[in-house]
């Protein structure tokens, strides 16, 4: 049996093989980037080791000093997980040279199935159906323009080595082929650095559905049934479940014959997905699917197979890596229930999905559901690798109630930091059409507005980050100043008996410097719109206070606050100086973005001075006190450390 295990990945998957290698009693061996040394799947793994700088070219990719490790560190076998390096077939050849397992199939059939044309090919001779059109090597601009014509419009041009809607196309008439063929092949090239291309017709209610195939060495192949990915934004998977609505116990065993069919083609070994491209324009038939890839790795949403067949497909990988054959036969594996997964993504829905990296400053899942993550409160999303945050998991006794678990699942998960599309996942899994079983690809691009964009709740979370924002600094005061914080002496918004106050409140939401009228009735703080009106803060909004921030949370919305003044006085705190000498430093690595002042202007307290990007964030600096700019020593677009000074303010005597 395997004793030692190099995980040559990181992050969610890098401990969930962790999670299951550990369950068998073998030693788990981690590798990481510079950006990665203090990472989840590093504190997890029974030894751990460097491979370089944050670029995964510098580190995931680097095949030598991966092996090199593993050979130092005495490995049986190395896991390759998703992305990366696990359909590297020249990496599978240079494990088995070293005397090491590749956890994955055998080179050749990474190869076969490595190239789309060629995989079509094997595809159509081994008899499983492919999409109706051109998957030849002539490659001229007028052949596939000719064979789109005989193929019949619309088409779909797609990269022969393409993955993730790169090098893809829609044309939809003769008179867009050529500006479409010239922007698809060079995407390609650029992409994967070849450009030669399919012409295929174009489904015109395409459902995604995907087949988990196994293979042993010993020639035993196996399905465990299919997954439904259908819900995708611009190619890239969002929602996966399994089963998939609609398929009935016909057309999964024809579709599951077919995908093992293919497996056997190749000479396949251990865990695969043969994906389809399914019409369901007239439901789910025999005579509407067609092969589309094969990926020939673990799946990132291979844990709604697990829940349904109540398999851990990791241990599978690893038995049938090691020469054991298949824990299960074909007549052993059933269906229980329904499972779908959620991927949250550090990203912002309403901004079009701008990755959003940073500290989590809290991140706490339900007990009740799965959820696969590599990282936990304190750990940081880098702007180096793909910003997934977790899969939430649920399984349910029917569609519904597995939907219903989700939903729950969802509200109850709780990330401050980055932005997150929690929001716009509750709301895709609640759609009507979603839910009505009524879907092909198309669903989210087609209602992005309605997925997307802050909702009615808005004002009354922004009122409740207010409030706390408001009473977390009366407690700041009090504390520097020993006073109770309910005295009315600890306020700091200009105090006056005897009426109730109405005064302007500044603050960032954000990064946007903003202000709103609040009313102080002893201790209550009301906060009121355009009309002088009090805006009832949300309930059940979570308030999570971390450092210079303070973040609101609702049903995965989020806002993230910090008060003008306190929180960018940073630039009269300990390292940074102190706000009497007038010094303002750069508070955080990043780029000057923007500059209000220059060397001799007059400023005065909580005057904006120059804003910072870092981790995709904007960081405003305030005047710490009133004086005239002098040794200014910033310039826009300008890369700057931590703790140097941007420039001095002589003090007002």
């Amino acid at each position: 049996m395997i004793k030692s295990l190099l995980i040559a990945n990181r992050g969610e998957i890098a401990c969930r093989v962790i999670k299951t290698a550990r369950r068998m009693g073998i030693r788990t061996i981690a590798v990481y980037s510079d950006a990665d040394q203090n990472a989840r799947h590093v504190r997890e793994a029974d030894e751990a080791h460097r491979l370089g700088p944050a670029p995964v070219a510098e580190s995931y990719l680097r095949t030598g000093r991966i092996l090199k490790i593993a050979k130092d560190a005495g490995v049986d076998a190395i896991h390759p997980g998703y992305g990366f390096l696990s359909e590297n077939a020249d990496f599978a050849e240079l494990c088995a040279e070293a005397g090491m397992i590749f956890v994955g199939p055998p080179p050749s059939a990474i190869r076969a199935m490595g190239l789309k044309d060629r995989a079509k090919e094997i595809m159509k001779e081994a008899g499983v159906p492919v999409v109706p059109g051109y998957h030849g090597s002539m490659q001229r601009a007028e052949f596939l323009k000719r064979k789109a014509y005989e193929t019949g419009y619309p088409v779909l041009l797609k990269a022969v080595a393409g993955g993730g809607g790169k090098g893809m196309r829609r044309v939809n008439k003769a008179i867009e082929f050529d500006a479409a063929l010239e922007a698809a092949m060079r995407e390609a090239k650029s992409s994967f650095g070849n450009d030669r291309m399919l012409v295929e017709k174009f489904i015109a209610s395409p459902r995604h559905i995907e087949i988990q195939v196994f293979a042993d060495s010993h020639g035993n192949v196996v399905h465990l049934f299919e997954r439904d990915c259908s819900l995708q934004r611009r190619h890239q998977k969002v929602v996966e479940e399994a089963p998939a609505p609609g398929m009935s116990e016909e057309l999964r065993a024809v579709m599951g014959k077919a995908a093992c069919d293919a497996a056997r083609a190749v000479g396949y070994e251990g865990a695969g997905t043969v994906e389809f491209i399914v019409d369901g324009e007239k439901g789910l038939n025999e005579d509407g699917f067609f092969f589309m890839e094969m990926n020939t790795r673990l799946q990132v949403e291979h844990p709604v197979t697990e829940l349904i067949s109540g398999t851990d497909l990791v241990e599978w990988q690893l038995r049938v890596a090691d020469g054991e054959e298949l824990p299960k036969s074909q007549d052993e594996l059933q269906i229980n229930g329904h499972a779908v997964e959620a991927r949250i993504y550090a990203e912002d829905p309403d901004t079009g999905f701008l990755p959003s990296t940073g500290p989590l400053a809290k991140v706490s899942f339900p007990e009740n559901i799965r959820f696969d993550t590599g990282v936990e409160t304190g750990d940081e999303i880098s702007p180096f690798y793909d910003p997934m945050i977790a899969k939430l998991i649920a399984h349910g006794e029917n569609r519904d109630a597995a939907l219903d678990a989700l939903k729950r699942g969802l509200q109850d998960t709780i990330i401050a930091g980055p932005k997150t599309n929690i929001r716009f996942l509750s709301e895709l899994i609640d759609h009507p059409d979603f839910r009505a079983e009524k879907f092909d690809t198309s669903l989210i691009d087609d209602n992005l507005d309605e997925l997307t964009g802050l909702r009615d709740e808005g004002a009354a979370l922004s009122a409740a980050g207010i409030i706390a924002l408001i009473k977390s600094e009366q407690v700041r005061i009090a504390k520097q100043s020993k006073i109770d914080p309910n005295s009315p002496w600890a306020v700091n918004d200009a105090f006056t008996g005897g009426q109730p106050r109405i005064l302007p409140f500044k603050y960032m939401q954000d990064g946007e410097i903003c202000s709103s009228m609040v009313q102080y009735v002893g201790e209550e703080i009301f906060v009121l719109d355009d009309e002088g009106k009090a805006v009832a803060p949300a309930s059940d909004a979570i308030v999570i206070n971390a450092g210079n921030h303070l973040f609101a949370l609702l049903h995965g919305q989020q806002i993230r606050f910090e008060n003008y003044i306190a929180a960018n006085l940073i630039a009269g705190n300990g390292s940074n100086g102190d706000a009497g000498d007038g010094i303002v430093r750069i508070p955080m690595h990043g780029k000057i973005i923007s500059v209000s002042v220059e060397d001799g202007d007059e400023v005065e307290v909580g005057d904006l001075l120059f804003a910072v990007e870092a981790m995709k964030m904007e960081h405003a600096v305030i005047a710490p006190i009133s004086g005239l700019i002098t040794d200014f020593a910033l310039t826009i677009g300008e890369q700057m450390i931590e703790g140097a000074i941007g420039l001095k303010i002589v003090g007002e005597d």
